[in-house]
């Protein structure tokens, strides 16, 4: 199955500020994560964001946050971002497929990926936007999504996927931008 623009929802998970610190590679993290942000608004995907206790966590890391309605963002004391259903209702929880960026990997991002396929959603991780503090939670995490049937994915993946062609003036602007 292909990652269809019209069909996908960029969903970004408690990636915030106080927690920054703990995750490995945080800084790559992000910027994978705002590279695809990018992206999905040029090609018209819209951004859900999720904050676990941002009482406690803080708010998402500003560059993310930037430009994101507060409807688009979901304050959630449930590990999993589909627990409540509440996603559901937000812009964009209604399509079909969800490319995941987040933190931590093993924790909110595997519940929320195991919910949301439980759902009947499409679901598509980011391996290079999405961390936990030790390496090997990750990796488990990555290998039991995967087993439960979420697609692991690069953000290129993800991008030339949304794109669908080349040759076109969004294909050329993108590609001038942002691949390199």
């Amino acid at each position: 199955m292909r990652i269809k623009a019209t069909e996908s929802t960029l969903l970004i998970i408690d990636i915030q500020e106080r927690l920054l610190p703990a995750i490995l590679d945080s800084d790559s993290m992000i910027e994978h994560a705002a590279w695809l942000q990018q992206i999905a608004r040029r090609v018209s995907v819209p951004t859900l964001l999720t904050e676990q206790y941002s009482k406690g966590l803080g708010p998402t890391a500003a560059i993310l946050r930037e430009g994101v309605a507060a409807e688009s963002i979901l304050e959630k004391m449930e590990f999993s971002s589909a627990a409540d259903g509440e996603l559901f209702k937000r812009p964009g929880g209604d399509r079909k497929q969800f490319v995941i960026c987040g933190c931590e990997t093993h924790v909110c991002v595997m519940q929320t990926v195991l919910d949301l396929l439980a759902h009947g959603s499409q679901v598509f991780v980011v391996e290079e936007a999405v961390s936990s503090r030790r390496a090997s939670d990750k990796e488990l995490a990555l290998q039991r999504m995967r087993q439960a049937g979420a697609q692991i994915v690069s953000r290129e993946m993800v991008a030339f996927e949304w794109m669908e062609r080349a040759g076109t003036e969004l294909f050329k602007s993108i590609s001038r931008e942002f691949i390199r």
